[in-house]
């Protein structure tokens, strides 16, 4: 089956073939022979002129402008007399930060050889300062090894809920010289410092 179906399309495709190359030399005989009896238009020829490109390789530089012979003389200061009151540049508050450190484990109360280098002051609390609040805070800490704070912790703050945030922040910027035994540092637990928080009067 196969095989008569392959015999017949080689059939019709030689047919084809045969009937084109019949058909094309009938279609160049029937062409419109006019097209070829026009004369070719001839393309004028183009010429460049010949010229010399020159090339500056040393340019000439400008001449350096003549050094001043005298300075600009000096401006003179305007006089400005301002009273300036010092009372009312200090818009912070007045507080104060007790250096009273208590210890709050057994491994502080033996030499105490640690000792504070570094003490930083917190801010007064907006909130606290516009509503007139004043009190305490004392945050417990550790002093590591090599004297700085961790595990800053609020312990007993009154009233609660002003002063907590700004008195741990400021402990943790402490600095100490570390606690010393045989010739290595050690870590210091329950470290203790209140901040007393007072308004200007």
């Amino acid at each position: 089956m196969n095989f008569i179906r392959i015999t017949i399309g080689a059939l019709l495709g030689a047919a084809v073939t045969l009937g084109l190359f019949y058909l094309m030399p009938l279609l160049i005989a029937m062409a419109d022979s006019s097209l070829d009896e026009k004369p070719a238009t001839k393309i004028a020829d183009i010429t460049m002129p010949d010229r010399e490109i020159e090339t500056n390789l040393k340019e000439a530089k400008p001449d350096k402008p003549d050094d001043p012979e005298e300075p600009p003389p000096d401006l003179d200061q305007p006089d400005i007399e301002a009273e300036v009151n010092p009372d009312a540049l200090n818009m912070t508050p007045q507080i104060s930060a007790d250096v009273n450190i208590g210890l709050g484990s057994g491994l502080g109360t033996g030499d105490g050889e640690y000792l504070p280098i570094v003490k930083v002051a917190p801010m007064y609390p907006r909130r606290a300062n516009s509503r007139g609040v004043e009190g305490y805070c004392t945050v417990e800490y550790t002093v590591t090894k090599n004297g700085s704070i961790r595990d800053a912790v609020a312990v007993d703050c009154v009233p609660s809920g002003y002063f907590e945030r700004t008195s741990v922040k400021a402990a943790t910027k402490f600095k100490y010289k570390p606690r010393v035994i045989d010739g290595e540092a050690i870590e210091v637990l329950g470290v203790q410092n209140r901040f007393t928080y007072e308004l200007e009067q």
